[in-house]
């Protein structure tokens, strides 16, 4: 008689219900009529993602000890239970945004994709073994690709999803590489097994360990490994781009922490330094780049690799509070970050043209709502009081110096000083300009108001109500986070 191995069918359940989400949708893709073809794949869409982080919910609940699942492919705790959490709702939100885009080719395997890469990426925050790590980042990869090329009429999409393969390619080889000499060092897979197998002075064992983090370093869009990250943003369309900025940085940077603090505790001493490195390059590079930049996408894509050096700041300082840390600064910086794409995407549709700072002139006039909100988002990723953003920092800060890390903190603080050049910016442009003509062909060229999105609305509305609510609400936050945490082994 054949021993199959058990199954913890809850765990799956969050993972298997994006993937039904995403079957049923590319069904309707094929037997729902023209007419109602992108109803229906919102509709299912949302009911998924809903779905799916109502299941994340519960394993949140059920999950107050880690335990292994599926012969140790997998972690069941709070940890991969939270961040599927967020990567969810992530999802969510940016189908209401991408409700409205007028897609009139592919409706239905864009939703179908951006649930299967959901999928993936709540299948990696979970992964208890390298091989699942890696299955599970080509699973959302390749769904990733796909979707910043799927404006088939734009040259600008098809370049974006080439870019993105190419070099998102050669990080998952980098990787894939890592993994086979951690596995040549120790003969193990496992997080746990990795950290109990001798290894710990072997050169093989280390390069493997620099090459996983150089790997997970392209997907969190950390300089140097960014250079994907402005050409990708700029091309790929707008909803991608948001969902990208957000779910994206939650799944690498949650497996990140999960597997230096999992498997490679013994090599802390190293990791936390080049973390800490890549972490001031990114805070370095994403700022001054973001000052030179004119289109808002663009500058986007450049404070995405700002906040990867705040974010790796709390990995490097390899402490409960630093998890806390990245955990919570994860809620409203991906928030704000959706928001303001899906405030960026709003402009798109209304002129017909990318969205630069002088063709978001006016905003704050016309759409008070939406300009209310952009501003709000700014002042959340500049790390302003009444945002979720200012404690977001200020805990990495805390963590950073007590783990003796001041330097990290000197330089953080001088970052968020730089980078208001460039948000206020933004703001400056809502409101202080006056606001062009559209676009030939642009949806408010006949002077007339420009139709409301009501679907768009609800969504900047909800990422409002988080960037906010997170500076008022932030111990239940806090709380949820320390649970999270408590099943690393720091």
């Amino acid at each position: 008689m054949i021993e199959t191995p058990h199954v913890d069918w809850l765990a799956l359940a969050p993972t298997l219900a994006l993937l039904a989400t995403s079957g049923i949708t590319l069904l309707g893709a094929v037997l729902v009529p023209r007419a109602g073809e992108r109803a229906f794949a919102v509709v299912v869409s949302l009911g998924g993602y809903l779905a799916s982080a109502v299941l994340a919910a519960v394993v949140y609940d059920r999950s107050a000890d880690a335990s292994a699942v599926v012969v140790e492919s997998m972690t069941r705790d709070r940890l991969g239970a939270l961040a599927a959490i967020l990567i969810a709702l992530t999802g969510l939100v940016v189908t209401l945004v991408a409700a409205g885009d007028g897609r009139r080719s592919h409706v239905g395997e864009f939703y179908a994709l951006l649930a299967a890469a959901t999928a993936g990426m709540v299948l990696f925050v979970s992964a208890g073994n390298l091989m699942t790590m890696f299955l599970a980042l080509e699973w959302f990869s390749i769904s990733l690709y796909v979707l910043c090329a799927l404006d088939t009429h734009r040259r600008e999409s098809l370049e974006a999803g080439l870019k993105y393969l190419i070099v998102g390619s050669f990080g998952s080889g980098i990787l894939l590489f890592g993994c086979a000499l951690v596995y040549g060092a120790t003969g193990e897979l496992g997080f746990q097994a990795i950290q109990e197998a001798t290894g710990a002075d072997d050169p093989l064992f280390v390069t493997g360990m620099a090459m996983i983090l150089a790997g997970l370093a392209f997907k969190v869009s950390a300089a140097p490994f960014h250079m994907w990250t402005p050409d990708v943003y700029e091309g790929a369309p707008t909803t991608v781009t948001a969902y990208m900025s957000a779910a994206t940085k939650v799944a690498a940077l949650v497996l990140m922490l999960r597997i230096l603090v999992t498997a490679f505790p013994e090599q802390a001493e190293i990791w936390s330094v080049a973390v800490a490195v890549l972490a001031v390059c990114s805070l370095a590079i994403g700022n001054l780049a973001a000052i030179a930049q004119r289109d808002v996408k663009r500058l986007l894509a450049y404070s995405s690799v700002s906040h990867a050096g705040f974010l790796l700041i709390a990995i490097a300082a390899n402490n409960p509070d630093g998890g806390k840390a990245l955990l919570y600064y994860l809620i409203p910086y991906s928030a704000a970050s959706v928001g303001a794409f899906a405030v960026v995407a709003a402009r798109e549709r209304e002129q017909g043209r990318a969205v630069t700072l002088d063709s978001l002139a006016g905003l704050g006039w016309e759409r008070p709502f939406l300009g209310v909100c952009m501003w709000w988002f700014m002042l959340s990723l500049a790390g302003f009081p009444l945002t979720g953003g200012f404690l977001g920092k200020l805990f990495v800060f805390s963590a950073a110096y007590e783990a003796g890390w001041w330097w990290l903190v000197v330089i953080g603080v001088l970052a968020t000083a730089l980078s208001l050049a460039y948000y206020l910016n933004v703001v400056r442009a809502l409101y202080m300009r006056s606001g062009q003509a559209p676009a030939t062909g642009a949806v408010v060229a006949t002077g007339g108001s420009p139709p409301r999105d009501r679907l768009l609305d609800t969504a900047v509305g909800a990422a409002l109500v988080v960037t906010v609510g997170s500076f008022f609400f932030v111990q239940p936050l806090v709380d949820l986070a320390s649970d999270a945490v408590a099943a690393l082994p720091f």
